[in-house]
C-alpha cells in the first residue's frame, strides 16, 4: 500500500509539473506574441530599404509565426519567411515613397522546401528593376555570391564583394539519389506500373542510375533554366552569354580580385566601409550605429495595410465591390487533410468549396508551386475549380514548378501564367507497390493468409503482386494517363494525339510550355492577379483574401507547444546535408498515400549554389 501511495504521488507530481509546465509554457508565447505584436516599425525620411535575403521566399504566407516566436522563446537564430507578395508589393510601393531614398540588398538565400525557386526570384528581380527604374539606387553588398544571390544582385546600380568574399556561380545541375541497390540488399521489393517514358518519378527506387530518356529531359530542362539565367546575369553585367558562360566553365572569376577585373562586381570594400557610405548618405554621423533604414520585412507590413482574416484591400476609396482569392497550393499533393506544408485533397477542396460558395468572392486565382502527388487528391481539387469557373474567374499563376498533379489541378482555368523558369508539365501517371516479403523472411518473419478472393489481399506488403494483380494495376493506371491526357486535351484546345506527344511524364520549363500550348502567358503572380480582377470586372476597388489563413492564436500556441524544438545552427555540415536529403527523399515515401495507389508525381531536384 504504501508502494501504491508513493506511486500515486508521484503520478501527480508529474502531471502537477507538466500541468505548470505548459501553462508557463503558454503564458510566455502569449507574451512573446504580445511583446511583437506591440512593435510598430517606423520609417523616417532619407531611409534605405533593406532586402535581407537571409531568408527562405515562399509563395504562401505563414500559417502562423511560429518561426518568430521559436526564435523568441528559444534563442535561435534561423532565417526569417518571406512571403514572394509581400516582397515584391514592398518594392514596388517603396517605388514612389519619397521617404524611401534607395534600395539595399544583402545577405544569402537560405532555400527550404519550395521556396526560393527561380521563378519566385524573377518576380523579385523584376521588382527590383521596376524600383531601379524610379530612378532610386539599388545598391548590393555580399560576402559570398552564389547563383541565386548573384540573379538578384546583378541588378543592382553598384554591386559590391567583401574582399574576403568569393562568386560561385557554376550552373545548374540535377543529381537524383537511387536507392534500388539498398533495397535490394535489405530485401525491399518494389513493383512498378507507370505510362509514358519520360516519367522518371519510379527511377530512384528501381534502378541504379538515370535513364536515357531521363537524362535527356532533364539535360533540355536544365538548358532552358540556364538559358534565361545567363542571359539576364550577362546583361546586367554588361557582358554576353558567352563571356559570362567561360567564366563560369574556367572558374577564372571565383577570387574577389578575379571578380572585379571580369566585371562581374563593380569593387570591393569590406561591410564596415560600406556601412560608413550608407551612413553618410542617409545623414548619419561616422559614429552612429547605422545608417537609416528599414527592414523590408518591416515596411512589408506598414505598406500593406492588411485587415484581420487576411483580406487587403486595392485602390479602396470607401467601398469594396468585391474580392480575388489567392490560393496557395504548395507542397505535395496527398490525399486527406495533408500536414502544414503539403496540399491536402479534402482541406484544399472544402476552403475551394468555401471561396466559390462565398457571395463576395468574384474570381479565384491558385498558385501552383506543386511536384503533384496523388491523382485522386488532384481530382478533388480540380472539381471544385472546374465549378467554381462555372460562376467566376479561375485563374491559374505557376511558381517554381507545377507538374503531374500540380499540372492537373491547373486545368479547366481561364487563363494559365508561368515564370520562363517555372518546371511544369510530367504529364504521366505512375503506381509504385513495395513489398517486405524478403526483408522479412531474412529475419525471420512469415505471413501466412486466409482469403475468399483471389485478390483479396492484393494491398498487403507482405509479397509481390500477381500477374493478375499487376495486371490490373496496370489497367487503372493506362485509364488514368487517358483520362489525363483528355483532360489536358479539352482545356488547352489540343488534339489528344498532340497532348500525347508532349506528354509521356515528359517536364518542360515555363517557357517551353508557353510554346507548345500548356501555358498561356509568361508572367508572375501580380499579374495573375491584375487578369482575374479585370475578368471579373474589378477595374478598380476589390479585395484579396489569401488561404491557407493565419491561425488564430489558441490554434498557433497549441501547435507550438508540440513542435517548439530548438533548432540547431543555420550553416549545416555536409553530413548533416547529407543525412537531411536522405531523410527528406525517403519522407516522400509516405506522401504516396492514394486510395487507388496512382501518381501524378514530378521528382527533381536541380541544385544551383
Amino acid at each position: 500500500m504504501k508502494t501504491f501511495f508513493a506511486s500515486l504521488l508521484g503520478t501527480l507530481a508529474a502531471l502537477l509539473l507538466v500541468v505548470i509546465g505548459t501553462t508557463v509554457a503558454g503564458f510566455a508565447l502569449i507574451a512573446a506574441m504580445a511583446a511583437m505584436g506591440q512593435t510598430t516599425p517606423s520609417l523616417e525620411n532619407d531611409s534605405f530599404l533593406v532586402l535581407d535575403l537571409d531568408a527562405n521566399i515562399s509563395d504562401s504566407p505563414e500559417q502562423f509565426n511560429d518561426s518568430a516566436l521559436a526564435d523568441a522563446l528559444m534563442g535561435n537564430q534561423g532565417p526569417a519567411v518571406l512571403q514572394l507578395r509581400a516582397v515584391t508589393r514592398a518594392l514596388d510601393r517603396a517605388a514612389t515613397d519619397k521617404r524611401i531614398t534607395g534600395l539595399f540588398i544583402t545577405g544569402a538565400l537560405s532555400p527550404s522546401d519550395y521556396g526560393s525557386s527561380f521563378a519566385a526570384l524573377s518576380e523579385v528581380r523584376d521588382a527590383i528593376e521596376r524600383f531601379k527604374a524610379s530612378g532610386k539606387p539599388v545598391r548590393a553588398y555580399f560576402v559570398s555570391l552564389g547563383t541565386r544571390e548573384f540573379f538578384l544582385g546583378s541588378v543592382a546600380n553598384e554591386l559590391i564583394l567583401d574582399p574576403a568574399g568569393a562568386v560561385f556561380v557554376p550552373g545548374l545541375a540535377s543529381q537524383p539519389t537511387f536507392y534500388a541497390g539498398a533495397f535490394e540488399r535489405f530485401g525491399i521489393g518494389v513493383q512498378i506500373v507507370r505510362v509514358g517514358k519520360f516519367k522518371s518519378a519510379v527511377e530512384p527506387y528501381t534502378r541504379r542510375d538515370l535513364s536515357p530518356e531521363s537524362r535527356e529531359q532533364l539535360q533540355v530542362l536544365l538548358n532552358d533554366l540556364w538559358g534565361p539565367l545567363k542571359t539576364t546575369i550577362a546583361q546586367s553585367r554588361g557582358l554576353t552569354p558567352e563571356a559570362f558562360q567561360v567564366l563560369v566553365d574556367t572558374n577564372k572569376a571565383a577570387q574577389p580580385e578575379q571578380a572585379l577585373a571580369s566585371g562581374l562586381v563593380d569593387r570591393l570594400a569590406f561591410r564596415d566601409e560600406v556601412l560608413d557610405e550608407l551612413k553618410s548618405e542617409t545623414g548619419k554621423d561616422a559614429d552612429d550605429r547605422t545608417f537609416r533604414q528599414i527592414s523590408l520585412a518591416q515596411y512589408a507590413h506598414l505598406a500593406a495595410g492588411d485587415t484581420p482574416g487576411n483580406r487587403e484591400r486595392h485602390d479602396v476609396d470607401g467601398s469594396v465591390r468585391g474580392g480575388v482569392a489567392v490560393v496557395y497550393a504548395e507542397g505535395a499533393i496527398v490525399d486527406g487533410e495533408g500536414g502544414i506544408d503539403e496540399v491536402g485533397g479534402d482541406r484544399f477542396a472544402r476552403e475551394l468549396r468555401r471561396l466559390r460558395l462565398d457571395p463576395d468572392i468574384k474570381a479565384l486565382v491558385v498558385r501552383v508551386n506543386s511536384p503533384g502527388g496523388s491523382v485522386t487528391a488532384s481530382e478533388h481539387i480540380l472539381r471544385e475549380l472546374r465549378v467554381a469557373g462555372e460562376r467566376m474567374p479561375v485563374v491559374i499563376s505557376m511558381g517554381g514548378m507545377a507538374a503531374s498533379g500540380g499540372y492537373w489541378i491547373s486545368m479547366h482555368s481561364n487563363r494559365i501564367f508561368a515564370e520562363p523558369m517555372t518546371i511544369t508539365g510530367s504529364i504521366g501517371v505512375f503506381g509504385m507497390l513495395p513489398n517486405i516479403q524478403k526483408l522479412g523472411n531474412d529475419l525471420g518473419i512469415t505471413w501466412d493468409t486466409v482469403k475468399t478472393g483471389a485478390m483479396a489481399d492484393m494491398n498487403t506488403i507482405a509479397r509481390p503482386k500477381t500477374e493478375a494483380e499487376m495486371a490490373l494495376l496496370q489497367g487503372i493506371v493506362d485509364k488514368t494517363y487517358q483520362d489525363f491526357l483528355t483532360l489536358v486535351s479539352d482545356s488547352r484546345g489540343l488534339p489528344v494525339s498532340a497532348v500525347n506527344d508532349i506528354a509521356q511524364g515528359r517536364v518542360w520549363s515555363g517557357k517551353r510550355g508557353a510554346e507548345l500550348g500548356l501555358v498561356d502567358e509568361i508572367g508572375g503572380l501580380s499579374e495573375a492577379i491584375a487578369y482575374a480582377a479585370r475578368e471579373a470586372d474589378l477595374t478598380k476597388n476589390f479585395s484579396i483574401e489569401e488561404f491557407p489563413k493565419k491561425k488564430e492564436l489558441s490554434e498557433a500556441i497549441a501547435e507550438l507547444i508540440e513542435r517548439l524544438q530548438p533548432r540547431g545552427a543555420r550553416v549545416q555540415s555536409p553530413v548533416h546535408a547529407l543525412i537531411r536529403r536522405i531523410e527528406n527523399e525517403v519522407g516522400v515515401l509516405a506522401q504516396f498515400n492514394d486510395p487507388r495507389q496512382v501518381y501524378a508525381r514530378l521528382p527533381l531536384e536541380i541544385a544551383a549554389p
